[in-house]
C-alpha cells in the first residue's frame, strides 16, 4: 500500500482546533490536500467550511494544531506572508478594481508591483505583458482586456479576481463559493477554469452548488459541527449513510 509521507502533500492539517467563547468552530480538524488535487468542501451552514479557510490564509489563528503548507508551518505566520508563501484566496464578494480595466487589475495583481501606487509608476515590460494576456486567455477575458472591470457580468468578475490570484502563481489556492450567481453557461465555463487551473497547483473549493461539485472534485470532504463526516470522491460521499442523514436532516 502507498503510504504518503506529510513532505508529499500541498497542504496537510493535524489536530486543528479553534474555539470561539468554548464554542468549537472547528475541532481537531486532520486534512490532507495532495499535488494537482481539486477538492471541494461541502456541508450544512455553521459547518465550520469558511472558518477552515480562514485559518489556512491566517485571517483566524488557531487555538491549537498544526497547518502545513509545502511541508512549512503556517500557523503563526501573518496573512501576508502567507501569501507570499504562495497561498492566494478568494472571498465570496469580488474584490476588483471596478474603475481599472481589466488589463490594469492583472497589472495592480503582478507580484513585482506593490500596491497600486507602485504598479501604476511600474512599467509594463514584455514579460508582464505576455503573462496578462495568458491569464486574461485563461479567464476567457481576452477581449475584454480594455474594459473597466465595472462593466463586466457578474462571472466574469469572478473570473478577474481568479485570474488576480493566478498571476501571482500561488501553488494552493482558495475559492469560497465561486459559482453563486452565476448563469448556467457561466457555472460550466467555471468547471472548465478550474479543472485547468488545477493542473500545476491544488484548489481548495467551498460550495453548495452539488451539480457543480459533481462536475469539478476530485475529492469531497463533508463538514459538520467542525468535524469531517466523510471524505472521498463524489459518488462514495453521496451514497455514505451519515452524509444522507445530515443532508436530509437539514
Amino acid at each position: 500500500m502507498n503510504m504518503h509521507t506529510n513532505t508529499d502533500f500541498t497542504l496537510s492539517i493535524e489536530d486543528l482546533t479553534v474555539s470561539f467563547d468554548g464554542f468549537k468552530a472547528v475541532d481537531n480538524l486532520n486534512f490532507y490536500l495532495d499535488k494537482n488535487e481539486l477538492h471541494v468542501i461541502i456541508g450544512p451552514n455553521g459547518a465550520g467550511k469558511t472558518t477552515v479557510l480562514d485559518l489556512i490564509c491566517g485571517k483566524t489563528k488557531a487555538t491549537s494544531g498544526s497547518i502545513k503548507f509545502l511541508n512549512s508551518e503556517l500557523t503563526g505566520l501573518s496573512e501576508h506572508a502567507i501569501v507570499r508563501a504562495g497561498v492566494g484566496r478568494k472571498f465570496q464578494t469580488p474584490s476588483i478594481y471596478e474603475n481599472l480595466t481589466v488589463l490594469e487589475n492583472l497589472e495592480v495583481s503582478y507580484p513585482h508591483g506593490r500596491g497600486v501606487l507602485g504598479s501604476l509608476l511600474f512599467k509594463r515590460n514584455k514579460k508582464v505583458l505576455d503573462k496578462i494576456h495568458e491569464i486574461a486567455k485563461e479567464i476567457m477575458l481576452e477581449q475584454a482586456l480594455d474594459t473597466e472591470a465595472g462593466l463586466l457580468s457578474h462571472g466574469q468578475k469572478q473570473w478577474l479576481e481568479i485570474g488576480m490570484l493566478l498571476i501571482q502563481d500561488p501553488q494552493l489556492l482558495m475559492l469560497d463559493e465561486p459559482v453563486a450567481g452565476m448563469s448556467v453557461k457561466e457555472r460550466e465555463q467555471t468547471a472548465k477554469l478550474l479543472n485547468k487551473i488545477s493542473q500545476g497547483r491544488s484548489v481548495l473549493v467551498i460550495e453548495h452548488d452539488m451539480e457543480f461539485v459533481a462536475r469539478i472534485a476530485h475529492k469531497v470532504t463533508v463538514l459538520h459541527q467542525g468535524k469531517i463526516l466523510a471524505t472521498g470522491d463524489m459518488e462514495k460521499v453521496q451514497n455514505d449513510p451519515k452524509v444522507i442523514e445530515v443532508y436530509l436532516g437539514h
